[in-house]
């Protein structure tokens, strides 16, 4: 199992009969703060282990080892969020600072959007609600923002504790994994859209005219089809070695982009017409070489682009991911998310 194939599952799970000294252990207990730079690393060993703790009765396949992307992804959101990456702590003398990070939330603001990234609490404390108290600590507290997630489908109590804020389960959010093998199948870009590579336009300093029409012509793009832009998210995209088209009309103007990149990962892709989502998947699937197999995030609303992927030879991966939310935000079918962790 892929890593990222769940790096949006929620861990506030019925807890199983534990004989170990953490079995009486109640929210209450603990210490809730935002989390130290130094802690990123054992959040993502809590991710890793509560994930796994569940998989495996599942009959899945364990998360490997590998932690840099996760912990990559950490460090960024926590840069970006740092108010909203909080942990739950509990005293541990055999440790540096006499505590242990036992739970974590991770969630982002990216203008009229709050999104919940990640929730994981260790097995052992699960069951105790730690993950509400956590909830409560990272919820935006204005009414004017949508609020949402990405939850596990084999993860009814924590998709209950979501939808009790009324973030309701909406729509599938399926991993195709695979190589266009049969590349016909999504279409040729029509006659006069032009691919134009964002190294292309935003060549020169980083300062410079190029670079500024490549961030406002995305930023629009995103603020019409994901509901609000996230400039800082599409910096990390890039510092992840992930490459970006924009794609023009015949008279020049934007109609979409979209990013791949070589360790597989397709995605974010925006496009202003839906009829344009398969051909731009193919397109980015043939310009980019991927090491293994691509793998994408994509909203059952995208039907045409998830029956392209099928027929070029993608296949569906493990359990549907549910997108929830409070209000609508965003286009799914014409915007293809990052991952479940960063929409």
């Amino acid at each position: 199992m892929s890593m990222s194939a769940r790096a949006s599952a929620r861990a506030d799970t019925h807890a199983s009969a534990r004989a170990d000294s953490h079995e009486s252990a109640r929210a209450d207990e603990l210490t809730y703060r935002p989390v130290r730079p130094t802690e990123i690393e054992a959040c993502a060993g809590i991710w890793r282990t509560a994930i796994n703790d569940y998989i495996a009765r599942l009959g899945q396949d364990e998360i490997p080892p590998e932690m840099n992307p996760i912990v990559r992804l950490f460090t960024h959101l926590q840069a970006t969020d740092p108010g909203r990456f909080v942990v739950a702590t509990e005293p541990a003398g055999n440790t540096d600072g006499g505590e242990r990070v036992v739970a974590f939330a991770l969630a982002i603001r990216r203008e009229r959007i709050w999104y919940l990234s990640m929730l994981f609490v260790l097995p052992e404390l699960q069951g105790a609600g730690v993950g509400r108290q956590l909830l409560a600590h990272v919820l935006p507290d204005d009414d004017g923002v949508a609020r949402a997630t990405a939850t596990d489908s084999a993860q009814p109590i924590s998709n209950a504790l979501y939808a009790t804020y009324g973030i309701v389960p909406r729509m599938p959010l399926l991993n195709l994994s695979g190589l266009p093998q049969r590349p016909e199948a999504f279409g040729a870009l029509p006659s006069g859209v032009v691919p134009v590579a964002f190294d292309t336009i935003a060549a020169g300093p980083p300062d410079g005219p190029g670079h500024r029409r490549l961030t406002a012509a995305v930023d629009a793009l995103d603020r019409e089809l994901l509901g609000a832009a996230h400039p800082m998210d599409h910096r990390f995209l890039r510092m992840e070695s992930r490459h970006g088209w924009l794609y023009h009309g015949p008279d020049g103007a934007p109609l979409g982009y979209g990013y791949a990149g070589e360790a597989g990962r397709l995605g974010p892709v925006a496009v202003r017409d839906e009829s344009l989502l398969a051909p731009v998947l193919g397109h980015l699937t043939s310009v980019v070489v991927p090491r293994g197999a691509f793998a994408t995030w994509i909203g059952g609303a995208a039907d045409r682009a998830v029956v392209a992927l099928l027929g070029a030879g993608f296949r569906l991966d493990q359990f549907p991911i549910l997108l929830c939310w409070d209000r609508p935000f965003a286009d799914f079918s014409r915007y293809l998310p990052i991952s479940p962790g960063l929409i």
